[in-house]
């Protein structure tokens, strides 16, 4: 992220609701740095948020795109705890962690941490979730802080530092399986004909080269 990217990002509100058309608020600011997105995708910042970015890039402020949404109060995600299953999807879906519970128990939002994203309510299979007003008649950056949007954003970058790790930890134990196979291919298949072995030798080969190919790239 280059140094206006990150002015960019600083002045989103980190909500990580992905309402602008981006993955998340970095790649919104990188994407507005790269003159690449319209300074009014961000329904969470509203007029204001226009404003901040206007400022910034240089660019006349505009209205909110209504493609991308409409300026609100603020919304926290309220899970009942009469329906929950406890599937764990809201979980991984929550892109700040604001969500607690484990497989068959449970789960409950952390009121100060919910961004009011809405990513955790089309995963819900039982729409056990539902979304509750918490600023009245304030909206934008009127119903955010700089403080809740540092530790959203704080929350965040932790959200996915984790899930890299859990990819990177998943990808070596499937590694692992692969090697373990291609070190004795006739006992880890029911095909005896050398033909047939040697190419399951060979799919298993590629299929190891692509994957430390991924691993070498996201080291880099």
């Amino acid at each position: 992220m280059n140094l206006l990217a990150e002015r960019l990002n600083a002045a989103l509100p980190q909500t990580q609701c992905t309402r602008c058309g981006y993955p998340n608020c970095a790649a919104y600011a990188q994407a507005l740095a790269d003159d690449q997105a319209g300074i009014n995708q961000c329904p969470p910042g509203g007029a204001e948020g226009v404003t901040r970015l206007a400022l910034i890039t240089g660019r006349p402020a505009l209205p909110l795109n209504p493609d991308n949404g409409n300026e609100g109060p603020r919304q926290m995600a309220v899970i009942d705890e009469a329906w929950c299953i406890g599937c764990t999807l809201c979980l991984d879906a929550c892109p700040v962690d604001a969500i607690l519970g484990s497989n068959k128990q449970m789960h409950t939002v952390i009121e100060s941490c919910c961004t009011g994203c809405e990513l955790c309510l089309p995963v819900c299979p039982v729409d056990c979730i539902s979304l509750e007003n918490v600023t009245g008649e304030r909206t934008g950056w009127a119903a955010w802080s700089e403080a809740e949007a540092g530790l959203a954003r704080k929350r965040y970058e932790i959200h996915s530092y984790r899930r890299l790790l859990d990819e990177g930890k998943n990808q070596k134990r499937l590694e692992e399986k692969a090697e373990a196979a291609l070190a004795d291919l006739p006992g880890h298949s029911r095909h005896t004909d050398p033909v047939v072995l040697d190419q399951k030798r060979t799919i298993i080969e590629a299929a190891l080269a692509r994957s430390r190919a991924r691993r070498d790239a996201g080291n880099s």
